[in-house]
């Protein structure tokens, strides 16, 4: 066999052979084309979910209450206050002016020659109120804390540094005067009710003199102990709004309007600015607006997916696509349902100023949709939230998914939801005696804890103070989230769970101070409510009701009145939440939209392996005809040489009649 096909035989067979394959491969052509085709129609889907995603984040925002519910508030002179308000606040006008600001109680110990001076070790208790004439009140809703300080951390910076691990509510500081180092204790928390009281379990066994831990005893009140000086003295912010004197423990003021919350920054006296509280209708336009140019993006990606250009006869990537042709129907079928049970006044687009135009797209008429969000009888949130609208004022809703249905449901409530309590059935003892009656064991709402009343001389109101500082002061108590308030009533002491409903329980175990204090209680455990939402009995759990049936998952809560028939609640899944659901559902795996991708790609994956197949087949061809080709080679070649050997024989032989 030659070496290179053609040299035998003078044939250009390498130009012969690619020629031939050629032909041979014109298949491959045509599957690159499909190929191209398909890739293309996959590049178009990507940007169709690419649409939908930017589509379902803009209806996303409208879907949420919250958007429906922003409340812009200003102040004049910026420089006294930050404001902002919440849903609830109503639009008006206010004058307020700031006379003082809260401050907290400032402590401080005498001096010591550097940080590494011991001062004692043994525990602290630190309890929170107001004194006022010789007399401290405990803060009831401040528990009171207890700081260890070990035998290693007795110096003036140990005890520091064990104040500040706590996080009693206290800090502590180290400030050198020129003189020595002293210790700076100052209450967390502003306001008259947040002043400290500091007692004292000394490792020396006295807890009141001037030495060892005892000299961080601090109490202000007729009789007692202050090895500590007071710098700076509690006191409330004072402001005045509209002419009203309001008192606050905090700078923060979040309950004097509601709605409200002011973070008071400095005093002005007799200065009064301007609060001005308005409803943020821009942000709401500006929201829907968007929501429009959304859809129209959409709308527009579609349509120049599938439009057919009739002028150049040319077919766009998905012209005639069945998937395109769904999306769009379903989305624009959303817009066409109104909404008969939203409960807001409203219950199609169009009379907010949203239609839909002769080539498909979305306009808003904005000067209407200002006359509706400005009108206080129309709740435009309920044309694009899914929200309940209850009758009753004590009614509120709370939530619902998916699977709640529209409609219109009345409710009727045959038991409230209580929670639960412990009330003594004798006027309590008011003197409590170390080691005598001064502990309580209980367990509320299933944790479990044991309290150490301070020892002294009470009246009804402050007993109950101590009690309840003590009680969600308890480690167990405080880090399960519970609370509870404790009363009295002519002596007798009751303490309630602030939860409600059956898991509500407050029982007294033990303790020495159990019988003097309520004899033998009477505990009672709390209820849920219970009832019907539309007529279907609804599942109870404390203050909530949740639906069943058509209402299945709507909660509502009721937080009071009576029993009976308590109203109606109006429900609707709005425009936004409809439209989220439903690009949801074209998003996610196994949608009608991944089902055309799958298909695109087997495709492609097919054409691949048709590709390959034939391809191994070209190269058999490929083989086959050079093999011919050589053949032909070598035997053209092969003549060549005996033409050229007859050739050379023939002129060797003598002519006729010439001479040997």
């Amino acid at each position: 066999m030659l070496a290179s096909p053609g040299i035998g035989s003078g044939l250009d067979v390498n130009s012969i052979v690619s020629q031939l394959m050629a032909v041979e491969s014109r298949p491959l052509t045509t599957l690159a084309s499909k190929e191209a085709k398909q890739q293309a129609q996959l590049s178009a889907f990507g940007s169709l979910k690419g649409s939908l995603s930017s589509f379902q984040s803009s209806v996303a925002t409208l879907a949420d209450p919250a958007n429906f519910s922003a409340i812009t508030a200003n102040l004049a002179d910026t420089s006294l206050a930050t404001v902002t308000g919440s849903s609830k606040a109503a639009a008006g006008s206010y004058s307020m002016e700031i006379q003082s600001l809260a401050q907290s109680q400032k402590i401080k110990s005498g001096n010591y020659a550097d940080t590494t001076t011991t001062i004692g070790s043994g525990s602290l208790t630190i309890q929170f109120g107001t004194y006022n004439g010789g007399t401290f009140t405990l803060n009831p809703s401040k528990a009171a804390e207890s700081i260890t300080i070990a035998a290693g951390q007795s110096s003036l910076e140990g005890v520091r540094d064990a104040i500040n691990e706590a996080n009693g509510g206290i800090s502590a500081s180290i400030v050198n005067d020129g003189d020595g180092d002293r210790l700076v204790i100052s209450s967390n928390d502003t306001g008259l009710n947040n002043a400290l009281k500091i007692t004292v379990i000394d490792d020396d066994l006295n807890n009141t003199d001037n030495a060892g831990l005892s000299q961080l005893a601090f109490d202000l009140s007729t009789d007692g102990t202050a090895n500590l000086t007071e710098t700076v003295v509690a006191s409330n912010a004072t402001l005045i709004i509209d002419g009203i004197t309001v008192n606050k423990s905090s700078n923060t003021v979040s309950d004097a309007i509601e709605g409200v919350t002011l973070n008071l920054l400095k005093a002005d006296i007799g200065n009064p600015t301007t609060l001005t509280i308005a409803r943020d209708t821009a942000s709401v336009q500006a929201s829907i607006q968007s929501f429009v140019s959304a859809f129209n993006d959409l709308d527009n990606t579609i349509i120049n997916l599938t439009k057919y250009d009739a002028e150049n006869q040319r077919a766009s990537v998905l012209t005639g696509d069945s998937t395109l042709r769904s999306i769009q129907s379903q989305l624009r079928g959303v817009f066409n349902a109104p909404l008969l049970t939203a409960g807001g006044g409203l219950s199609t687009l169009s009379e907010i100023g949203l239609t839909f135009q002769a080539d498909g797209s979305l306009s808003l008429d904005s000067s209407k949709l200002s006359d509706v969000i400005n009108d206080t009888t129309k709740d435009i949130s309920t044309l694009f939230t899914s929200i309940g609208k209850p009758s009753d004022s004590l009614v509120s809703f709370v939530s619902a998914s998916s699977e709640t249905q529209d409609g219109s449901y009345s409710l009727n409530i045959s038991q409230l939801a209580t929670q639960g309590q412990a009330v003594g059935n004798t006027a309590a003892v008011l003197t409590i005696n170390a080691a005598v009656n001064d502990t309580l064991d209980l367990t509320v709402d299933g944790v479990s804890a044991s309290i150490t009343l301070a020892s002294g001389v009470y009246t009804a109101d402050s007993l109950a103070a101590e009690i309840q500082s003590k009680i969600n002061g308890a480690a167990a108590i405080s880090t399960a989230g519970v609370d509870v308030f404790v009363t009295q009533s002519e002596g007798v002491l009751n303490i309630t769970s602030d939860r409600y409903g059956s898991e509500s329980v407050v029982t007294i175990t033990g303790g020495t101070g159990k019988l003097g204090l309520f004899g033998t209680p009477v505990e009672t455990s709390g209820v849920d409510v219970a009832g019907t939402i539309g007529g279907v009995t609804a599942t109870g759990l404390g203050q909530t009701l949740t639906g069943a049936g058509n209402n299945s998952e709507l909660v509502l809560k009721i937080t009071g009145g009576a029993t009976g028939t308590r109203g109606s609640i109006n429900f609707a899944h709005g425009f936004a939440f409809k439209l989220e659901k439903l690009v949801d559902s074209m998003l996610e795996n196994d949608s009608l939209i991944d089902s055309r991708i799958d298909g695109i790609n087997a495709t492609i994956k097919d054409i691949g392996s048709q590709r390959d197949s034939f391809s191994q087949r070209l190269e058999g061809v490929e083989r086959r005809i050079r093999a011919q080709f050589s053949a032909l080679d070598t035997m053209i070649s092969s003549m060549s040489q005996t033409s050229s050997f007859l050739q050379l024989q023939l002129s060797n032989l003598p002519t006729i009649g010439g001479n040997n």
